[in-house]
């Protein structure tokens, strides 16, 4: 048996650590429940080092919802492929995902919708708002002209209110299949047959 010390885990950065402290507590208690004292204790960081590389609270909100934004876009790219033969079924495999999430636990509803909420189009993460926005409705309409469809931006809007809509209802009364029904209504904005109705 070896006299060396046994190794000690490695911590994450300082920047790792606030971002994901700032994400957990923002979107469960909303971004002005939460200072930045809060969000350095419970990083196990200085304020002086959460400050070096976050200017100001806004930047931290900022940090905070392009990875929101970030993580969606790669969990759906890395998603959709296996979810559907079509670009249809893919459409409908958008609704499947946001099913999945509103029944993780802790499910809060749409970050953006949230921090918009408290904010409005006046602050800073109103643009990572309507980034995020012109990502779904950009996916929606590049998977409409793959499948076809004569009128893919008028269609994604459709598309769109129904993946908004789903959020909110998940979020407010929570436990009904939001998502499915959700699912179903695209199924006939699209026009196509749906073995699961």
């Amino acid at each position: 048996m070896s006299d060396a010390p046994a190794s000690r885990p490695r911590r994450r950065p300082a920047y790792e650590r606030a971002v994901a402290t700032a994400d957990r507590l923002f979107y469960e208690q909303g971004i002005h429940a939460v200072g930045v004292d809060q969000v350095a204790a419970e990083a196990d960081i200085s304020k002086a080092s959460l400050y070096t590389h976050f200017r100001t609270k806004d930047d931290l909100v900022l940090g905070y919802l392009r990875g929101r934004s970030a993580s969606w876009q790669e969990h759906v790219a890395r998603e959709l492929p296996g979810r559907g033969s079509t670009p249809a079924e893919r459409v409908l495999a958008v609704f499947d995902l946001l099913g999945e999430w509103f029944d993780e636990p802790g499910y809060r509803g749409c970050p953006f919708i949230n921090v918009e909420a408290e904010y409005g189009a006046g602050h800073p993460t109103h643009e990572v708002t309507l980034e995020h926005r012109e990502w779904v409705r950009g996916l929606f309409e590049s998977l409409l002209t793959e499948a076809g469809d004569p009128g893919p931006e008028a269609t994604a809007l459709q598309l769109c209110l129904l993946y908004d809509g789903a959020m909110a209802s998940a979020q407010a009364d929570p436990g009904r299949p939001w998502a499915a029904a959700a699912r179903s209504a695209a199924v006939r904005v699209l026009g196509i047959p749906d073995a699961r109705l």
